[in-house]
Order: structure tokens, then sequence, then C-alpha cells
């Protein structure tokens, strides 16, 4: 996995939705400082945070990974 372009993927995703970090956090069940850490690469994204943004912006998980570039 690139790790930066999921990085940059969940940032872009987040900022085109015109959410906060601290929305997707709720939607994660997870705090603001967790989920920053995501997008700053601090910790890797755990796998069922990936299949909620995934259902939750309708993209592949492929997208999100940067594997491809169709959503």
């Amino acid at each position: 996995m690139n790790q930066l372009k999921l990085i940059k993927r969940i940032r872009d995703l987040r900022e085109d939705h015109d959410l906060t970090q601290t929305e997707i956090a709720d939607i994660l069940h997870t705090s603001q400082t967790m989920y920053a850490r995501y997008e700053r690469g601090a910790n890797e994204l755990p796998i069922h945070h990936l299949i909620t943004l995934c259902n939750f912006y309708h993209v592949s998980s492929d997208y999100i990974l940067g594997l491809s570039d169709k959503k």
C-alpha cells in the first residue's frame, strides 16, 4: 500500500465533502485526534475504518489505497 496516497486520498475525500476531522471521526466512532493521526500517517487506518470510509464516500478500497484512480 502506498501510504502517501492513502493519506492524500482520505484527506481529499473529507475536504471534497466539506467535512471536518471531527465529523469523520464521529462516523468512524473514534476521536478526532486518532483520525488526525490517520491523515498524518502516524497510525495505520484499520480495515474496519477503511470499509466504513468506502461505504460513506461510495468509493472502492482500491481507490482509497491508491491502487486505482477509479473511484
